[in-house]
């Protein structure tokens, strides 16, 4: 169902033609996420509080990351969001989204690495902000992990946090109860709509596929 991907990744989207949105069956769905965004958001700004961060003008721009996404539910809230914008923006957003993937498969053939701006950035903005996925919402500062039976797992946050938040105090900033939700949020909507595919995706690809058309 992608195109300019591999085989893979269009396994990835098999039963997508079948969902259109919104619909009555996917939107309790969508009040679900903003519900966990919410809270995340609120965690967010708790530690940013904290610690006196602010995310502006850094050089080592997390939009440049290559993050992929893992779940069809921020694959759909981000087609919702896709819908919200004006015919014109959203053929420059897929304009942009074509050349990231090409771009990036042009890298991964020479096995150079690659850091390209992220499609849905304009003028340092982004244009669908509010249906941003999750990493985008939590990234930059330090966390913690914690899996079942070990010990807590801890990183350490971006290079801008780490200057900024320099002989601070520790704020705990655990991101486990997110993705555990983010894990039952996403098994009932898999349940609810058939689907049986992994998903593993960037938001460029997510963009190039034909449910954005």
């Amino acid at each position: 169902m992608l195109k300019r991907t591999p085989k893979n990744k269009e396994r990835n989207i098999l039963q997508l033609e079948k969902i259109t949105l919104p619909s009555e069956k996917y939107l309790p769905f969508s009040d679900k996420l903003k519900s966990l965004y919410a809270a995340m958001n609120e965690k967010y700004k708790e530690a940013a509080d904290f610690y006196g961060f602010h995310c502006s003008g850094c050089e080592d721009n997390c939009c440049l990351t290559r993050f992929c996404h893992h779940t069809f539910s921020e694959y759909f809230y981000i087609l919702e969001g896709y819908k919200t914008l004006k015919h014109e923006q959203q053929t420059e957003v897929r304009k942009k989204a074509s050349d990231v993937c090409r771009k990036t498969a042009e890298a991964d053939e020479k096995g150079m690495p690659v850091r390209l701006m992220c499609p849905l950035n304009f003028d340092g903005l982004c244009v669908l902000y509010d249906y941003r996925p999750m990493i985008c919402r939590l990234h930059g500062i330090s966390h913690e992990l914690r899996r079942p039976g070990q010990n807590a797992v801890y990183s350490p946050g971006c290079e801008a946090f780490t200057k900024q938040s320099e002989g601070k105090g520790y704020f705990q900033f655990d991101r486990t109860p997110f993705y555990i939700e983010m894990a039952k949020l996403e098994a009932e909507l898999k349940q609810a709509f058939g689907i049986k595919q992994k998903f593993k995706m960037t938001v460029a690809e997510m963009l190039t596929s034909e449910m954005f058309e």
